[in-house]
């Protein structure tokens, strides 16, 4: 009897052995595999192109690859079929996502506020002036489109009293200037450019229209956490590193965005005043998160608040 229990008691030692071993496995980093990152044309992702231009991820031997989309919507169809490990992008349509099952979580804030009303007629004074007009944003599922329909909505006006068709944001400069549309709603440097090169009139920022409102988010797909913890915590080390470097010196930052996003240094360091950096997941920014979610449902685009645990990503800050 004493035999069979000594046994037993080795097979109970030997399955816990290697139930630890498969859980470091899990846990650790698969070093031989490149990182996929999206992200959107946009200074609201500064600190990713400051991380990958000064060779934060190379210093931590993390290997990258950096894809481009023209909105949020697309670049969360690409997480959910798997072909993003890592996204910056929008909390709009990170939540709309999530809502529909998405595996994602977000594992670190990126900044607030950094949009804009613009219109290309000086007399529009506010978004009361441009009842019956044409307002483009980046997509339904953008943050710009709930801004407008909750400045719509503060000033006494329903989404019904515009027309908002979706326009990729670096047609929506050309499309106003032309007068194929009245006004826009659109993210930075675009509002900047908007406003001083082609010298529409900027009606109203974000900050007006819904104070330290929260903008773009960082995002990881629940797979990619699974099997890269570590290297997951790193990342999100690199863009604290990054943020605090933008904090530190914004209008040093510009030398580090892609050419295709600045048209000229001067134009963007006036871009990245309109934008408050964040990264830090603490309570304050969850909180604001919370209170956005909560605008969302007002307004009857989304149907549900979505609970702490399917939000955010656990132990990782």
């Amino acid at each position: 009897m004493s035999k069979n229990r000594r046994i037993i008691g080795l097979i109970i030692v030997i399955v816990v052995f290697l139930l630890i071993i498969f859980t470091l496995y899990g846990m650790s980093d698969k070093d031989d595999e490149t990182v996929k990152i999206g992200y959107l044309p946009s200074d609201h992702d500064a600190a990713l192109f400051v991380a990958n231009s000064t060779g934060m991820f190379k210093d931590a031997k993390i290997n990258v690859e950096l894809y481009e989309y023209n909105n949020g919507g697309d670049l969360m169809s690409a997480m959910a079929s798997g072909e993003l490990d890592v996204g910056y992008v929008g909390i709009t349509p990170v939540i709309h996502s999530m809502s529909k099952g998405v595996p994602v979580r977000i594992v670190a804030g990126a900044q607030n506020e950094g949009s804009g009303l613009v219109s290309h007629s000086p007399s529009v004074k506010s978004i009361t002036d441009l009842k019956g007009k044409v307002v483009a944003t980046p997509g339904e599922s953008s943050i710009q489109n709930v801004l407008l329909k909750y400045d719509l909505k503060k000033n006494g006006l329903s989404a019904s009293d515009v027309q908002s068709p979706s326009m990729k944001v670096s047609s929506m400069n050309d499309a106003l200037k032309t007068g194929s549309i009245d006004a826009m709603v659109t993210y930075e440097p675009y509002v900047t450019i908007s406003e001083k090169i082609n010298n529409q009139n900027l009606v109203e920022s974000s900050s007006e229209i819904l104070s330290d409102h929260p903008c773009c988010v960082v995002v990881m797909n629940e797979k990619f956490l699974s099997g890269n913890f570590n290297k997951a915590k790193k990342i999100i080390k690199i863009h604290e590193n990054a943020t605090e470097k933008i904090i530190s010196n914004p209008e040093g930052t510009v030398q580090y965005l892609p050419s295709h996003i600045v048209p000229n240094p001067e134009l963007e360091k006036e871009s990245l005043k309109h934008i408050k950096w964040v990264s830090n997941l603490n309570d304050t920014y969850k909180e604001n998160i919370n209170n956005f979610l909560n605008i969302e449902k007002e307004l009857g685009i989304i149907n549900e608040t979505l609970t702490q645990d399917k939000l955010y990503a656990e132990n990782l800050n």
